[in-house]
């Protein structure tokens, strides 16, 4: 029988009752330990944020359908990705520039998801390198999200020393291919990249560093410069990813698709993975809710490649809704982002818990026994 929410601390799940349990709690006490600016770049989104408060409204127009009288006594949450086998249908999403967030940034929230047993996915751009982020893991299930640059010598070598430090899938993102219109940013004069945050990745690479004149000990000015030259690459098509996959062996999951068509090309030019994502809302402004785009991708790829989705998830109830409506998992971001700014590697792990819980409940309570057996049925619009 699953007891998810109902665990003694020993068991690495039990609840701490000093900290929040809801996504607005954790957000207040976020903001309270954060400057201005930094919570500003976290919370902000595209535009004015219809997209943003899009992905909110999806989840409330999708209603569970409960069925009762089911047996639903043992409970099993697990999921099945790329051969791999996790207890949760949730992952952690990339997130950069953890640091702002928490001194210990992505090394807190990755021995985090170790200690809960979730997989932790690496932005390329955080601020501590891959390397590091493996060192703290251990054997724990991480994939690497790559941005890719507009230096390709760059690009593979980070998919090298991927493949090097144990990550198990490259999370490409092509929903970038400009950062969004994002008013409160400009507001505040405020980038963490332009301040040298979020480089960790690329002042560890011994090809990006070998394209500049001198040691970044010596110049961060010029490392800094030829970074943001060519952070973003707006010249990627789907012809690229035949060169991806020349140069590495692990699955490569494309993420940023909302239109079945591209969910189509996905399939078309060899991704072993979508998932259906809107950036949280943080690029294009009046785009598709994310929850709304899942079921036509998935019809789109008619089950040929798992779809997992992101941008809304802040419950339980919310995952639960998700798988319903196809994805094979789920991306969890700004909670645990608050969870990490609010009360660092605790932090983490208590959203963590929080989610498994709610998952576990809303599952009993749906009239179903596993993630596996949810689909559509279980929801009206």
């Amino acid at each position: 029988m699953s007891n998810a929410g109902l665990v003694s601390s020993k068991d690495g799940l039990g609840v701490n009752n000093s900290l929040p349990f809801t996504y607005d709690e954790w957000e207040k006490l976020a903001r309270k330990k954060m400057d201005f600016a930094p919570y500003s770049y976290i919370k902000g989104c595209g535009g004015i944020g219809r997209t943003y408060n899009a992905n909110l409204e999806a989840f409330k127009e999708w209603k569970l359908s409960p069925r009762v009288l089911r047996n639903v006594e043992n409970r099993n949450l697990s999921v099945e990705l790329f051969n791999q086998t996790y207890k949760t249908p949730f992952l952690l999403a990339p997130i950069g520039v953890q640091s702002i967030l928490h001194k210990e940034g992505e090394l807190a929230s990755a021995r985090a998801a170790k200690e809960m047993g979730i997989p932790f996915i690496a932005s390329t751009l955080t601020s501590f390198s891959l390397e590091e982020i493996a060192n703290v893991m251990g054997d724990a299930p991480r994939w690497f999200q790559l941005y890719w640059v507009k230096d390709n010598e760059v690009t593979v070598s980070m998919l090298k020393r991927a493949e090097k430090s144990g990550y198990s899938a490259i999370v490409l993102t092509v929903d970038q291919i400009t950062m969004g219109w994002r008013a409160e940013d400009l507001e505040n004069a405020y980038s963490p990249f332009k301040q040298g945050i979020g480089l960790a990745n690329f002042l560890a690479d011994p090809v990006f560093c070998s394209k500049l004149a001198k040691d970044p000990q010596e110049d961060m000015q010029a490392a800094l410069d030829y970074f943001l030259s060519i952070l973003i690459n707006p010249t990627l098509t789907w012809d690229n990813i035949a060169f991806l996959r020349k140069h590495t062996k692990l699955p490569i999951i494309i993420k940023g698709i909302l239109n079945p068509l591209d969910a189509k090309l996905a399939l078309e030019n060899g991704a072993d993975g979508i998932v259906v994502s809107n950036h949280g809302g943080r690029q294009i402004d009046g785009a598709v809710a994310a929850l709304d785009a899942l079921p036509h991708i998935c019809d789109a790829v008619e089950g040929k490649i798992p779809v997992l989705m992101d941008s809304g998830i802040r419950t339980g109830a919310d995952v639960i809704k998700a798988i319903a409506l196809g994805a094979k998992a789920v991306l969890i971001g700004r909670p645990f982002a608050y969870g990490l700014a609010a009360a660092g590697e605790e932090g983490v792990k208590q959203v963590i818990r929080n989610f498994i819980a709610e998952t576990d409940i809303t599952l009993a309570l749906s009239g179903s026994s596993s993630i596996a057996s949810l689909d559509r049925s279980l929801l009206v619009r």
